[in-house]
């Protein structure tokens, strides 16, 4: 189920939709706390009354926003949990899919990975975020155990370092450039899963 709230209608231009767009590109660029209600007024062309009238405060803005994005890589991993496809295979798909709701929902996943832990709202999203590391690190493990995955390899440091080789797309990946979402999961998901594949035995 969405953590979204129902929108709100409010003044003429200005609904909470492009409120919370906004809001998020601020924050991506003078970061959360170096971010105050009167940078976000300048920046809408607004008062901060008329924010107040969507929103309770800076920090349900940041809420809506990481909440975005963590609907969608909970979707993925539910999908993904909810498989008796093998290990191995649910394993790519869970690094797929983040890939596409990276792409999708790019500002917002910016957003919610560089949350610190500073507020409740962090603290809450940081977990939720912790949920899918634990997925990936079981599917490790029982990829591993299938004989599907190298059996040397360290379920814990691998599931952490295939979610950093995802996270680290929205550093410079670029929407409309050369390379489309299909592509890049493509690519990521070569680079990473043919390292970690156990070799086939030669006849």
């Amino acid at each position: 189920m969405s953590s979204q709230p129902p929108a709100r209608r409010g003044r003429p231009g200005y609904d909470r939709e492009t409120l919370l767009r906004i809001a998020v590109d601020v924050f991506n660029e003078r970061g959360y706390d170096g971010t105050s209600m009167d940078d976000l007024a300048r920046r809408l062309g607004i008062t901060k009354a008329a924010i107040y009238y969507h929103v309770a405060g800076k920090e349900e803005l940041l809420r809506l926003g990481v909440a975005r994005a963590l609907d969608g890589l909970d979707r993925v991993a539910e999908r993904v949990a909810a498989s008796d496809a093998p290990a191995v295979y649910r394993l790519e798909h869970l690094v797929r899919g983040s890939v596409e709701v990276l792409v999708a929902e790019l500002p917002y996943v910016t957003l919610l990975l560089r949350v610190r832990g500073n507020t409740e709202t962090e603290r809450s999203a940081l977990a939720r975020r912790r949920a899918a590391d634990h997925l990936a690190v079981r599917l490790v493990e029982q990829a591993v155990s299938d004989g599907d995955l190298r059996p040397d390899i360290h379920p814990a440091t691998t599931g952490r370092l295939l979610f950093g080789v995802v996270n680290s797309v929205v550093e410079w990946y670029t929407p409309g450039g050369p390379i489309g979402p299909q592509e890049l999961a493509d690519a990521v998901c070569t680079m990473l899963f043919d390292g970690l594949r156990r070799p086939r035995q030669s006849r």
